[in-house]
């Protein structure tokens, strides 16, 4: 599968997050802080603690 990343919408969260959390734990981050859909097809960064891992 090839993606256009020129199609894609990319958001990065401020701060850090706490990278123990599963993939149900970041989509509740995305649509309660961020107020987004986390089923759109739009990419999402979180940034650890020690800002050495992007997930």
């Amino acid at each position: 599968m090839i993606i256009d990343f020129s199609k894609v919408a990319i958001y990065v969260r401020p701060g850090f997050t706490d990278m123990r959390k599963q993939i149900n734990g970041l989509s509740v981050l995305v649509e309660d802080e961020m107020n987004l859909n986390s089923g759109s097809g739009s990419l999402f960064l979180f940034c650890s603690r020690d800002k050495k891992q992007l997930t």
